[in-house]
């Protein structure tokens, strides 16, 4: 299946992310499932993206939305079967799309029968184990008694693959080639290749810096992380992983074929990514709400922390010699969506261009495409609150379909979604307004993603050259390609040679000051242009 081998094409490729249970529901219980998916496929194949990557849909208690799996070799339930899945890869790989899963290598729920077993076993090191109470760890049920160490929530007991440094006054370090470490390590290969064996593309990888513990420099966690690549290139040609690490200098040089930018991660925790989208509707840690962003409407963020982290990542993974990519999403199901708080859809227009013509790989989350917002005040649910001033239910709400025709985006309207309410805003965005209507976001994005796989200048290894990182940010890609943007209110102007006899790509309240080479753009403009002229 041609699409299975995702690893040759991420210069070009733009991922879709899918959190399941929000994304359609095939069978009218309330929640989305991989039919439901499967019966999307032609929608997501005329947006044009290259992957979907599906939010955790194996078993598991759902304390936190299936990031605490009990079974990783299969499907919830509520998504359907292993079947299922397997019909979903292939529906996907004869329209080109490839299928990647979300593999949660660092840790289980306390469900999980690796852990029942390791509670009631003193021998079993599996998972990390006190005899004693100590900062961090969580008392364990089970005859074994003790106290464990989880990895996020206290229900999701970390997987033991070691601690760079021993310390014997605490035996629970135990080295990375320890038994259960190394038993760990096999269960990885595993659960990857049971699911590789169904079609499936490759793994955005949850937590991927947290399995080795005090690990400076993440010396032996880069040393695991190169050793499944090694397995990877050599039994499964073509798959890929994709990390949740926030800090791509590192992680891709560690092994993955890529990393995203993340609202966390990183010696500048987040900067970058938050530099560019941040919006303050909801928040993770103190202050965020008080940055100003660059796709903020007054103008007062710049695009510089970005570039800046973004040329380091790429200075890193050239050196590091293996190839790899940088990430770069719209948002996710973490962080707050691009539309939210004061942001509406039309300043978010400016941040889809940048998203799919800066030299990463894009990954647009469900719904970002119609302009979908973050909702506030949305009910918490299956962990999904992650502090007094931040939910993710917001995040997460239903896909708006809206009322489409059979055909040619899947079956119609799907059943309405209990999950989690829909938007209540009356004016809420849908695929049904917007397919149709040529000057939409979502055509936008479409027509984004056609102009990044038809001009080679928008490859990630294609060179860019930056001109301006505030208000317009401008750079050119490929030598010739200029993308000049304003997402800020106020309009603005940019000197830029050769602007006179450019082509104009793709533009919105642009013109060129008549006998200059002087761009002008009105607020919440963008202009792709071709400066080799037509």
């Amino acid at each position: 299946m041609a699409s299975v081998d995702l690893a040759s094409r991420l210069g070009r490729t733009v991922l879709y992310q899918i959190y399941p249970q929000s994304f359609a529901d095939s069978n009218g219980d309330g929640i989305g499932d991989l039919a439901g998916i499967a019966e999307r496929l032609d929608y997501l194949a005329w947006l044009g993206v290259d992957a979907i990557w599906l939010s955790p849909c194996f078993v598991s208690p759902f304390a936190d939305a299936g990031y605490d799996v009990a079974d990783f070799l299969t499907v919830a339930p509520r998504y359907g079967t292993n079947e299922d899945m397997a019909r979903l890869t292939e529906e996907a790989g004869r329209r080109g799309i490839s299928v990647l899963l979300d593999l949660v290598a660092g840790h289980t729920s306390d469900q999980h029968p690796w852990f029942r077993a390791s509670a009631d076993d003193p021998d079993d090191g599996r998972f990390v184990w006190s005899d004693v109470p100590a900062e961090g760890f969580q008392p364990g049920p089970g005859a074994r008694g003790g106290y464990y160490k989880p990895n996020f929530f206290p229900v999701q007991p970390a997987l033991n693959f070691g601690y760079a440094r021993t310390d014997p006054a605490e035996p629970w370090r135990q080295p990375v080639d320890a038994p259960g470490p190394l038993a760990n390590r096999a269960a990885l290969r595993e659960i990857m290749a049971h699911w590789f064996g169904l079609g499936v593309a490759g793994f955005r990888v949850d937590m991927a810096a947290s399995l080795v513990k005090d690990d400076p420099g993440h010396v032996e966690t880069a040393r695991l992380w190169h050793e499944m690549r090694a397995w990877l290139d050599r039994e499964w040609p073509g798959r890929v992983i994709i990390s949740e690490w926030g800090d791509p200098k590192v992680a891709v040089p560690a092994g993955f074929h890529a990393d995203f930018f993340l609202q966390f991660g990183g010696d500048d925790d987040g900067l970058p990514l938050r530099s560019l989208w941040n919006n303050g509707a909801g928040t993770v840690s103190p202050g965020w709400g008080e940055l100003s962003p660059w796709a903020g409407a007054d103008g007062a963020g710049d695009a510089a922390t970005f570039v800046r982290a973004w040329q380091a990542a790429t200075d890193a993974i050239a050196a590091a010699g293996h190839g790899g990519v940088v990430g770069l999403p719209t948002s996710n199901h973490d962080f707050t969506r691009l539309v939210a708080g004061p942001r509406d859809a039309e300043q978010a227009r400016v941040a889809h261009v940048l998203t799919m013509t800066w030299p990463a790989m894009p990954s647009v989350y469900y719904g970002d495409e119609i302009g979908m917002r973050y909702v506030p005040g949305t009910p918490t649910l299956e962990g999904s609150r992650l502090g007094p001033d931040y939910d993710r239910a917001g995040s997460r709400t239903p896909m708006q379909w809206g009322d489409l025709p059979a055909d040619p985006y899947g079956p119609g309207k799907p059943a309405d979604s209990t999950y989690l309410p829909e938007d209540p805003d009356p004016g809420r965005p849908t695929v049904a307004a917007q397919v149709d209507d040529d000057g939409s976001l979502l055509r936008l994005v479409r027509d984004l993603i056609a102009l990044r796989h038809g001009d080679e200048r928008l490859d990630v290894a294609a060179p860019v050259e930056v001109l301006a990182t505030g208000y317009p940010l401008a750079f050119v890609r490929g030598g010739t390609l200029a993308v000049v943007l304003n997402p800020g209110r106020a309009a603005v102007q940019l000197p830029l040679d050769g602007a006179a006899r450019a082509r104009p790509v793709l533009a919105r309240g642009f013109r060129v000051e008549a006998g200059s080479d002087v761009v002008h753009l009105d607020g919440y403009g963008y202009a792709v242009l071709d400066l080799a002229g037509a």
